[in-house]
């Protein structure tokens, strides 16, 4: 027994011997590996602004004539990449006081005034949020032995938000002309002088449109086995056209559909993306029905570091779709306000004035909209919006006085009711809440209200779906299940009492 006790003890201390000296083995060659083969340059110069996309500005060189030695398009790309995260990494700067990659992308002299900046802001407790929207840079003069460039930067626009401490000071959008030096050291072009040569403030002039002579009789329409989901790996057109054909023979006149921020690419608009939303507009068209495309569903950032990415988001689809004989308007954001107390009211209603300027001046024929998510907000930006849309759940019996509060504030812009609608749901979560009888009474009542008003409305939703994604109400059965219940139609398309009453 003690002999075996002995034998235990003796091969416990060989193994651990063992581990130990593999663990030191692993250690000496990972530093001598690390050693011989130096430390990652990207992560020593803080390259990271320049491997990920985080700044999209429009840019649009005009032709260059510079002087000196030619430029190629190689070299015109890095000045421009580094150009672009010199603004990025400087407007970073004054947004958070780290100074992080200012370094990389400016020369000695030209960093320490921005350093000199950030130090005063931090004293003041001044946060300066800021972005820009537009370039229009030419090459003027590019010396002999490529190590310096001379440009100019036309009509340049600036947004700026100031902040002293939490408390919101002002904002500006400014529109400025620049003369830039840049050096090219250590692999990056660095700005050695910015100089702002003339500078104008820039006034929001966006012309609004008349409402089409159309009356808005519709649905929010996802397919009913893909809801929230309508581009996603499960996208079948085949079923699409069914339902279209379901509802223009309901008598059924428009449809609003959403556009996922991030399922779409981002800034990055994947090609497949558009071809199925093309197919979408194109299987819209053919049934004579009309679509409001509602843009950046899941989207609730609005940092303005961020602006340009959305731009660019919002610019690939509506100038791709701009021409397309089924659009009718172009929804900016679904319920925006909701985000006022996580996002900041301020942030959120500066984000969508941009973004509504950005649409209008690409497509100057179709209508612009926010669906706002009640009554009380709807106002907000009356004057940019062609329309006030608005959504509402609440009793259809107080539906009269909340729409007479909401057009009392309205300056003679058309009103829409973008959704509405009542859940079927009475099971065990909601006893009492609901029944298919219930929601029909609900749209009577809201028809007779409706038309007496003469106002337009989509109702939420043709179908009853069997899942809701997480993303949309959570994972709790009491709020899950009733919103499976909005539909129309049933998880089967067969008609519920509502259907009747919705389409007489």
């Amino acid at each position: 027994m003690v002999k075996t006790d002995k034998n235990i003890m003796r091969g416990f201390l060989v193994l651990t011997y063992i581990v130990i000296i593999s663990m030191l083995v692993f250690l000496i060659s990972s530093a001598f590996t690390y050693l011989n083969t130096g430390a990652d340059r990207s992560r020593m110069l803080h390259t990271e602004v320049a491997k990920e996309t985080l700044y999209l500005p429009k840019m649009n060189w005009a032709t260059l004539r510079n002087e000196g030695r030619k430029m190629d398009s190689q070299t015109l790309l890095k000045i421009e990449q580094d150009y672009l995260n010199a603004w990025y990494v400087k407007q970073r700067a004054y947004k958070t006081h780290q100074t992080t990659g200012i370094d990389d992308y400016y020369t000695e002299n030209a960093r320490k005034n921005i350093l000199d900046f950030v130090a005063q802001q931090q004293q003041q407790n001044v946060f300066v949020n800021a972005t820009t929207l537009s370039h229009q840079p030419t090459v003027e003069f590019f010396s002999e032995d490529g190590q310096l460039v001379v440009l100019t930067d036309n009509n340049v626009v600036e947004y700026k938000q100031v902040y002293q401490g939490e408390t919101f000071v002002v904002e500006t959008t400014e529109k400025a002309d620049y003369k830039i030096v840049l050096l090219l050291e250590d692999g990056f072009w660095r700005i050695r002088h910015l100089v702002k040569e003339s500078v104008e403030t820039v006034e929001d002039a966006v012309e609004t449109k008349t409402l089409e002579a159309l009356h808005f009789r519709g649905i929010n329409y996802y397919p009913q086995a893909t809801p929230w989901d309508m581009f996603g790996d499960k996208f079948d057109i085949e079923i699409i056209k069914t339902d279209f054909t379901i509802l223009k023979n309901a008598n059924l006149n428009t449809i609003r559909i959403f556009i996922p921020y991030e399922d779409f690419g981002a800034a990055t608009v994947t090609t497949e993306k558009l071809k199925k939303l093309q197919q979408v507009l194109d299987a819209a068209e053919q049934q004579e029905l009309k679509v409001i495309v509602t843009l950046f569903d899941f989207y609730g950032n609005y940092d303005v570091l961020n602006w340009t990415l959305t731009q660019r988001h919002a610019e690939t689809i509506v100038s791709t779709f701009k021409n397309h004989k089924a659009i009718l308007a172009w929804d900016i954001k679904n319920e925006p306000n909701l985000d006022f107390e996580t996002r900041g009211q301020q942030n959120v209603l500066a984000w969508l004035e941009t973004m509504i300027s950005l649409v209008k001046s690409i497509d100057e024929r179709h209508l612009v909209t926010v669906g706002w998510s009640n009554t009380e907000s709807a106002h907000v930006l009356q004057e940019k919006v062609d329309f006030v849309s608005f959504h509402y759940y609440d009793a259809a019996a107080d539906f009269s006085k909340n729409y007479a509060n909401l057009k009392a504030k309205i300056n003679e812009k058309p009103i829409v009711l973008g959704e509405f609608g009542q859940s079927s749901y009475g099971g065990f979560w909601k006893p009492f809440a609901g029944s298919e009888k219930k929601q029909a009474n609900y749209f009577k009542e809201m028809r007779v209200a409706l038309d007496a008003e003469n106002i337009s409305y989509l109702a939420w939703t043709l179908y009853d779906f069997e899942d809701i994604p997480s993303k949309v109400v959570g994972n709790r059965p009491w709020r899950t299940n009733p919103q499976k219940k909005f539909g129309i139609l049933d998880k089967d398309g067969k008609r519920k009492l509502a259907f009747e009453v919705f389409v007489e």
